[in-house]
């Protein structure tokens, strides 16, 4: 018998989180799994790819956090995969080799730490013109697509016919199919909107961006200068400026490039959105829901599985990390709870107004 109700009549609104445990993929871990794929004959779309997964991960999905899905990628020089497409936004970030780019009309000269976006459905063809394995870590919302179960792929698109704009143009202009009475405002305070607005909004761009490490690392070394007072984390967003407030490199995630200084520990915080690190040089450990977890330049980690509290320390040396988060769609949401400082109460981040530093202080000292 089909059952359409669940009764949740004076149900505790509140239920246990069952986050997934912070989990460190070892760098031997990631380089026995890239010499496996190098070895393995090649296919005949070029992609020698494996996922990372959470322990956790269940079909469909397989992320390494809920909604993020982290795909590893070796090209072997010489090799160049199949064009491809899909419906999800990708963060990209070279940890090994060189290569080159096509995203689109453009195309990026790529090296090891290098970092750029792809915009949705923007074709792309990745190509190994160097003389070592070209290696590739893969941020996407496809998990949380898959979950939706609305994710669309397509290899080898053909173009798409050139008198379709044409087309759409003409349509959107003819007079018949427009509302004579447009979008207005209610006395209440809300607005109407006609259909013709409904499936033809403001269009915003969306481009690639390239950001190269060489140039990224200029900027983010000179944060060392905030000194060990500073109560801030010393790092660089990498903004794609159509992600407007929501602060991203993608709609999905930011990305964000960060350097600590030897001995350096952050103050516990906690936030709903899901956190990725993947360390490149240094080491040090993070604390987690309680649990500590050391790490070393070559792991990845999930390092703030949501809601959890977590800090990070450096040991001896100088650590630089990549942090992928799906902070932007949280604040599109409005449900991106934030607590930087446990003795304060959390907030909404992009509906309120958010945490300052003592950065201007620590700056002048």
């Amino acid at each position: 018998m089909t059952h359409f109700f669940r009764d949740m009549t004076g149900a505790n609104p509140q239920k246990p989180l069952d986050l997934w445990p912070a989990t460190v993929i070892p760098k031997a871990a990631i380089d026995a799994e890239i010499q496996r794929l190098a070895d393995a004959p090649r296919p005949a779309n070029g992609r020698r790819e494996s996922l990372i997964t959470h322990p956790s991960a269940t079909a469909p999905g397989w992320g390494l956090a809920p909604g993020i899905r982290v795909t590893l990628s070796v090209l072997k020089p010489g090799e160049k995969t199949l064009a491809f497409r899909h419906n999800a936004t990708e963060v990209n970030f070279v940890i090994g080799g060189a290569g080159r780019v096509t995203v689109g009309n453009d195309v990026f000269k790529t090296s090891t730490y290098d970092v750029w976006n792809t915009p949705s459905y923007r074709t792309y063809v990745h190509e190994n013109d160097g003389k070592e394995l070209y290696v590739r870590l893969t941020y996407s919302n496809a998990s949380l697509l898959e979950m939706l179960n609305i994710l669309l792929a397509e290899e080898n698109p053909k173009a798409a016919e050139e008198n379709y704009e044409k087309d759409e143009e003409r349509g959107r202009e003819d007079p018949r199919r427009k509302s004579p009475f447009g979008t207005f405002q209610m006395s209440e305070g809300g607005w109407l909107m006609p259909y013709e607005t409904l499936i033809n909004p403001p269009a915003v761009e969306s481009k690639s961006f390239h950001f190269p490490w060489a140039k990224v690392k200029e900027q983010v070394d000179k944060l060392e200068t905030l000194g060990k007072d500073y109560v801030g984390r010393r790092l660089y967003l990498l903004y794609n400026p159509m992600t407007g407030r929501t602060n991203g490199i993608t709609p999905n995630f930011f990305a964000t490039m960060t350097i600590r200084p030897p001995k350096i520990v952050d103050r516990p915080h906690r936030h709903v959105s899901a956190a990725i690190n993947y360390y490149f040089s240094g080491e040090g450990r993070s604390t987690v829901d309680g649990q500590t977890y050391e790490w070393k330049a070559g792991d990845l980690m999930l390092s703030a599985p949501g809601w959890a509290v977590h800090n990070h320390a450096s040991y001896d040396d100088y650590v630089y990390e990549l942090t992928v988060q799906d902070q932007p769609i949280n604040i599109w949401m409005e449900s991106l709870m934030w607590q930087e400082d446990l003795k304060l109460p959390a907030r909404i981040l992009g509906q309120e107004a958010g945490f300052g530093t003592n950065r201007s202080k620590a700056a002048a000292e």
